[in-house]
């Protein structure tokens, strides 16, 4: 900062700026409430059909959002602007004194572009009497002002090189970067600076010390946006992947880290991770360059002539933590998918290149799997970005068109096979030779078809695998439900693609569990007639705020009877309908339910054909639970109990619902169960009972068989059922509780016993004439 700049500031202008961010900041405060207790709060309780379910609501949430980011934004812009103005405002004062100081003394300071003098007034004629003080003052006023402009230099680069950071966040909208002061948001930076300069260093010579810096480094500001855009982008891609494999091989010969610090190698990958997908969010000029580059060495040995694994290898296994950017996943995943062709001849046989080997370094430290195979790892990757995970399932693998196609099947049923064109999903769920591996003591791992699960409920669900649907998530779109379709008659198709690999039918119980609606439809046995009037009843019998994932009936009680063989998936399911199941009863017995929701006032039949299809549901659940305990009396029906109750916990511990009179609340049934909330209704009375029974059962010391076991849930299916109908009969008096329980208990009965019939080909009348 030149002399003249500081000494004469007018700060007028930057008073003035300060005070309209301060009022700006204000002003967002009320708008960021406003857009969150009306509009968002608003939408989630709102009756949402058809086009406005699809897109209304998820709008109004994001643009919510919008507001409480261009509130954090301006907030933190305020404060660096605030801190900046207050220091600048203390050199100029210290300035000017130090200048009137020196005037005091007889010594003149000017100022000139790049620079300035200080020298003395005293005549030239006197100067020969100037003894060495004199000389010493103007040394140290020298030094002061160079002290005091090098500090305001400081204190405006600083505020530029942050408030530019922030600007680059977000090109369009607003980042949510949010800072207390400009002092932490410039350490934040400098940190990163700091960091990828380590990174940088030839992993050989990294220290003990050097990693620890990092380790905790990382660790500590993995979530701050300046952070992970400064130090990816500083890093560069192909540091990135030499510091990851250099740090994790061995054969490097940087024995020491591995000696030391061997069992932290799985914190640095996750903080590692963690830190590049906060990166990949920033809209930055620099951060754009770093995706494409990432994505172009992907193909390439990273060492280059001299071998090595392959970027996407090295890469895959860092995105198994973290919230990547979903055009950043969808790009990578083309070009990944791209690469997977070309090393297993379009899918012919399997990727050798990508083959676990005493040559290839350990790149995963994140569980038992070696990450060789990059599939594993970015499909971990997709289950944290539903959005991304939806796109790329339902991209084409391969066209029946392409002349060097391998896949060829019997579509049409006449014996004669034809070539056909493959989505990703069907690729990697139907024909994929995943790679091998074992752990330690010779288990076979399955850590691949695991994670493609896990990327698959992200994909059909539109939340993160793991999680629950909240109010929040939007009701799903026409690309998940194409997927689901795919996943249903996929699993029918060939049931050994799942009961082969259980240990992926956890997430594809959660995935059914939230189409429970479109379950219930497709078993209804109704045309999908829109002019048909006994269609449109069953529309509104179960309402879908979004997309239908239209399946049919034997494909659904195939796919019932598949996820019953598995206790995990057994349990999403039956918890599931039986939420669905005391929700539909607390809806439709309300005489308030709008008109144009109402099915009928015929409060009996509409109870019956509730019940009668919640029955059918467990009833095809438990004959595969059936199957799988078998003719012998067993402990095995104790894992199927202890599952129900482990639901529980992901319900939050405490079961407590919301029920809301709006389609959107009973569109899944995970929506609303929430931890306290809506205690008595007729949903949490449901589930209290449903998991008390089954805690008690967990620990009985009885043994039982699946016949045995089938029969237990066709006396729990019915006394649930009874109990959700006189719980909403008694709440809203439309109909007589104790016959209303009755006749509900007895269809559930009658559905159940059904099932048996309907999964061997013979599917009786449905109930669907309202009168």
């Amino acid at each position: 900062m030149e002399l003249d700049t500081l000494r004469d500031a007018d700060f007028k202008l930057l008073d003035d700026a300060v005070k309209d961010w301060s009022t700006l900041v204000k002003n967002l405060e009320t708008l960021k409430k406003d857009a969150e207790d009306n509009l968002h709060k608003g939408a989630n309780k709102a009756d949402w059909a058809g086009v406005n379910a699809k897109v209304s609501k998820e709008f109004i949430g994001k643009t919510a959002g919008e507001f409480a980011d261009a509130h954090t934004q301006a907030t933190t812009i305020h404060k660096i602007l605030n801190d900046t103005v207050g220091e600048l405002k203390g050199y100029h004062r210290q300035l000017v004194e130090a200048i009137d100081g020196g005037r005091k003394k007889s010594l003149k300071v000017i100022g000139y572009e790049g620079g300035f003098t200080v020298t003395t007034d005293v005549p030239p004629e006197a100067r020969h009497t100037m003894d060495q003080d004199n000389q010493s003052d103007i040394t140290a006023l020298r030094d002061r002002i160079q002290g005091l402009l090098n500090k305001a230099t400081e204190s405006d680069d600083s505020a530029r090189t942050v408030l530019q950071a922030i600007a680059d966040q977000s090109k369009m909208g607003f980042s949510d970067a949010g800072y207390r002061d400009r002092d932490s948001a410039a350490e934040a930076i400098k940190q990163a600076d700091e960091l990828a300069a380590l990174a940088k260093k030839n992993p050989d010579d990294l220290s003990v010390k050097d990693f620890d810096r990092l380790d905790a480094g990382l660790k500590k500001y993995a979530g701050d946006e300046l952070f992970a855009e400064r130090f990816a982008t500083t890093l560069g891609p192909k540091k990135t992947l030499e510091f990851w494999t250099g740090v994790t091989d061995p054969q490097r010969g940087n024995w020491e880290l591995g000696r030391e610090r061997l069992d932290q190698f799985d914190d640095l990958q996750r903080s590692l991770g963690m830190t590049l997908a906060n990166a990949t969010q920033s809209d930055s000029t620099a951060m754009a360059d770093w995706k494409r580059t990432m994505i172009d060495i992907g193909d390439k040995p990273l060492y280059g002539n001299r071998g090595g694994p392959m970027g996407f290898q090295v890469m895959g296994n860092l995105m198994r933590t973290g919230d990547y950017d979903d055009r950043f996943l969808t790009d990578y995943g083309t070009k990944l998918m791209a690469t997977e062709r070309k090393l297993t001849g379009n899918g012919e046989h399997r990727n050798l290149a990508w083959l676990n080997s005493v040559m290839t370094p350990r790149l995963n430290r994140i569980g038992e799997d070696s990450g060789a195979d990059p599939l594993t790892g970015y499909l971990k990757g997709l289950s944290n970005s539903p959005d991304a995970a939806t796109d790329f399932f339902n991209q084409r693998f391969i066209s029946k068109d392409d002349p060097d196609n391998p896949f060829e099947r019997d579509t049409d049923g006449n014996g004669k096979n034809g070539k056909v064109s493959l989505s990703n999903f069907q690729y990697l769920f139907e024909e994929r030779e995943w790679p091998k591996e074992s752990n330690l003591k010779g288990d076979d791992l399955h850590t691949g078809q695991n994670n493609l699960a896990l990327a698959l409920e992200a994909a059909t669900t539109g939340h993160p695998a793991g999680e629950l649907p909240t109010a929040d998530t939007p009701p799903h779109n026409a690309e998940q439900a194409k997927l689901m379709e795919s996943l249903v008659a996929s699993i029918t198709d060939n049931p050994e693609r799942l009961t082969e690999n259980g240990y992926m039918s956890d997430s594809i119980g959660q995935i059914t569990s939230e189409y429970l609606p479109d379950l219930n439809r497709a078993m209804s046995d109704e045309e999908r007639d829109p002019k048909s009037e006994d269609w449109k009843d069953i529309e509104k019998l179960y309402p879908v705020a979004g997309e239908e994932a239209k399946l049919s009936h034997t494909d659904v009680s195939k796919l019932l009877f598949t996820l019953g063989r598995n206790p995990e998936a057994y349990a999403a399911v039956e918890v599931g309908q039986k939420l669905y199941m005391g929700k539909l009863m607390d809806y439709h017995l309300n005489p308030d339910l709008p008109p144009d929701c109402r099915v009928s006032d015929n409060y009996p039949l509409l109870v019956e054909q509730i019940a009668g299809r919640s029955g059918e549901v467990s009833g095809t659940l438990g004959l595969g639970a059936q199957d799988f305990i078998g003719d012998k009396a067993s402990d095995k029906d104790k894992q199927f109990e202890h599952a129900i109750a482990q639901r529980k916990n992901l319900v939050s511990g405490t079961v407590g619902t919301v029920v809301g009179v709006g389609t959107s609340f009973i569109a899944t049934p995970w929506v609303g169960a929430v931890v306290g909330s809506g205690a008595g209704t007729v949903t949490s009375v449901v589930l209290e009972e449903l998991f008390e029974d089954a805690e008690g059962k967990a620990k009985q010391d009885a043994q039982t068989t699946g016949g045995k076991y089938w029969q237990e849930g066709l006396l729990r299916g019915k006394d649930i059922t009874q109990l959700a109908v006189r719980e909403a009969a008694e709440k809203y008096q439309t109909i007589d509780a104790g016959d209303a329980s009755s006749a509900a208990g007895e269809a559930s009965r009658q559905g159940y016993i059904n099932a048996r019939a309907i999964l061997e080909g013979q599917a009786p009348g449905s109930i669907t004439e309202f009168s």
